[in-house]
């Protein structure tokens, strides 16, 4: 069982920056992949990154993120990052961070691939 705790959600203006992170329970953290989501008011729960496990670093990105945000992850901390700038008012979310258990090398962009979620961040951007 993995628990997740998301935390430095908040309000920021269009062009600003924000550092989210994820801390998770348990000792076989490097061995999850870690992927970051979010969902908007009335949109279904999207991508945005995710990192693969075991001491990698790979990294994949939504179209919509490329270039401004950047997937992180300290394996002696357990806890992911996800570091935000150049936000928009369309960046404007619940964001969630998740873990799926490695068990193939092809890095997981998909929600219902994903074993465990936390309870989400709010990140708001103004205009």
């Amino acid at each position: 069982q993995v628990q997740l705790v998301e935390s430095g959600g908040g309000l920021v203006q269009a062009g600003g920056s924000l550092r989210l992170s994820c801390a998770a329970s348990g000792r076989t953290f490097s061995r999850y992949h870690m992927g970051w989501f979010r969902q908007a008011p009335g949109k279904e729960r999207e991508f945005v990154a995710v990192i693969s496990c075991c001491g990698g670093s790979r990294t994949y990105y939504a179209d919509s993120v490329k270039g401004r945000f950047t997937i992180s992850r300290d394996n002696a901390k357990n806890t992911v990052y996800l570091q935000m700038n150049s936000l928009k008012p369309e960046d404007t979310a619940v964001y969630y961070c998740s873990a799926k258990r490695s068990g193939s090398t092809l890095l997981p962009t998909n929600t219902n691939e994903y074993d465990y979620w936390g309870q989400g961040t709010q990140v708001t951007v103004s205009s």
